[in-house]
């Protein structure tokens, strides 16, 4: 899956295990390392609720997101990159149609 990010500090953060190190710690960095290679391996979204990490859609004011498991409470947050996105027939996201992803947080947002 093809992954970007929503700003340029994002990007430099977790495209370096020095600076993840530096702000998150040793067992995070890793876990945020692991999940995006993880995201980055399958062909699409679909492919996420087999793997580990219960990768979900939020609700509320965080509609429109998604959250995979971190460590803790802690969750990677990312959005579909598609334009318009995919849908299901009920009207539900299209998971097997995400294939471009747009990471927009890490952090605790419960």
């Amino acid at each position: 899956m093809e992954i970007t990010f929503t700003n340029a500090s994002l990007t430099t953060l977790c495209n370096s295990e020095k600076k993840l190190r530096g702000k998150y710690g040793p067992q995070l960095a890793a876990k945020i390392a692991q999940r995006l290679n993880e995201l980055q391996a399958v062909d699409n979204l679909g492919a996420m609720r087999l793997l580990p990490g219960h990768c979900h859609e939020l609700s509320q004011n965080l509609k429109g997101l998604l959250a995979i498991s971190l460590i803790g409470k802690e969750r990677l947050a990312f959005k579909p990159n598609h334009d318009p996105l995919p849908s299901l027939a009920s009207g539900g996201l299209d998971w097997v149609q995400v294939t471009k992803i747009t990471v927009v947080g890490i952090g605790d947002y419960h």
